[in-house]
């Protein structure tokens, strides 16, 4: 089968280039692969080195407790971020907690060894399921230490078909398997898999960690004015279907904030064209009036995070359609009552804390009228709605110092 793979994988990459001319997040995949080896070239590997792989943001959410731990407790080592997706490179290219940051370059047999080669981890880590058999079997044959973080799996993935045994054999170069939950460890023992740990979600360490940040934004605060905020966070047009009849008719004394996922200047117009309430845009603000306001559009990135320690409910856009429910846990680690559309079977954290209560899903604009009247006008029930999202995250932290434990002990 890894015949078949590799075959499959070089006519990707001969064929990518024509299409890449037309498709402007393609043309960066197939751009920024071409310079990786010429960065890699430039960095002193001499030094002790920990790689990690990230598919795209999430993923890199995901591993920033890892690499803090790591910063905080192995001070000598540095840090090299790989990405697959341009969404994940081009947003996070010069985050400072990594001491480089590259695309992964395809996963061809030659490109896994000249790169795992040239630099030489002493440690490496793949987050959640971005695997890439050539990879791993270049760590496996040049003994480095290697850790899968946050695993998930569900048992139609192809690590559990007959044909999957490549990808199976992909999972057994990993020293030890984190994983957020126990159906993950049942299921990759039917594989015979069983060096595994549950350890949790490292984005609820991640996140929980906002709270001492400063998440201070005094234009935000101009704006609430002491009145109650409702932030609705990563909307797309399908999630502003729903909000737009309860934002045009609510009362003034409710103010929103809206943070779209995409901030093109044409569709940000399209949205505001909608709102009858008198609305504001961030790029266009004067801090001294913006009280005046009911409305925020947030047309910027790199604000939302902080924006919801300001909320008093949070609708967290995604579900609606099927482009994928948006960060659930940012606003919970705030203790806020959330709101989502009504597709997420396949984000696990969404529907444990809507079994808790402290989430809930509408398939309507009715249904979001009626839930959100009921968190505006019933304070004890939007209070005790939060303090279930806000229990949910604390009850949920450990995985990163559970990953470090391991470090630890077998060093």
């Amino acid at each position: 089968m890894r015949g078949t793979y590799n075959l499959l994988t070089y006519v990707a990459k001969a064929a990518l280039p024509l299409p890449a001319m037309f498709n402007p997040k393609l043309k960066l995949f197939v751009e920024g692969r071409k310079k990786v080896f010429k960065q890699l070239e430039k960095i002193d590997f001499s030094e002790d080195w920990v790689w990690f792989h990230a598919a795209s943001l999430g993923e890199f959410e995901q591993a920033v407790p890892i690499m803090e731990a790591i910063k905080e407790n192995y001070a000598t080592y540095k840090i090299l971020v790989s990405f697959y997706s341009p969404s994940g490179y081009e947003n996070k290219k010069k985050h400072p907690l990594a001491d480089a940051i590259v695309y992964l370059p395809l996963d061809t047999p030659k490109n896994a060894k000249r790169f795992v080669s040239i630099i030489k981890p002493k440690l490496a880590f793949f987050i959640k399921y971005d695997i890439w058999p050539n990879f791993l079997k270049e760590l496996q044959i040049q003994n480095i230490r290697t850790f899968l973080i946050s695993g998930a799996f569900r048992k139609d993935q192809i690590y559990f078909k007959p044909y999957g045994g490549l990808f199976r054999e992909a999972l057994r170069v990993f020293e030890h398997i984190f994983l957020q939950n126990e159906t993950s460890k049942e299921l990759l023992k039917t594989i015979n898999i069983t060096n595994t740990t549950v350890s949790g979600d490292t984005r609820f360490d991640r996140v929980a960690r906002q709270l001492e940040y400063d998440n201070q934004l005094d234009f935000v605060a101009q704006f609430k004015d002491q009145k109650t905020c409702i932030v609705a966070g990563s909307t797309w047009p399908e999630d502003d279907a729903l909000l737009l009849e309860y934002i045009n008719t609510a009362s003034e004394d409710v103010k929103f904030i809206i943070a779209p996922h995409e901030i093109k200047n044409e569709k940000i117009q399209r949205l505001k064209a909608q709102i009858v309430k008198k609305t504001v845009l961030f790029s266009e603000k004067k801090d001294s009036k913006i009280n005046q306001y009911q409305v925020l559009i947030i047309d910027t990135i790199g604000l939302l995070t902080k924006v919801y320690s300001y909320a008093d409910i949070a609708y967290v856009g995604g579900a609606a359609g099927k482009s994928g429910l948006h960060n659930i846990l940012e606003p919970a680690t705030f203790g806020l009552p959330i709101i989502i559309g009504k597709n997420f079977d396949k984000f696990p954290e969404a529907k444990q804390l809507e079994k808790l209560a402290g989430l809930f899903s509408v398939a309507s604009a009715e249904e979001l009228f009626k839930i959100m009247t009921k968190m505006v006008k019933d304070e004890q029930f939007r209070s005790k709605t939060g303090m279930i999202s806000g229990h949910f995250i604390n009850s949920n932290t450990g995985a990163t110092q559970s990953v470090l434990s391991y470090l630890k002990r077998n060093h």
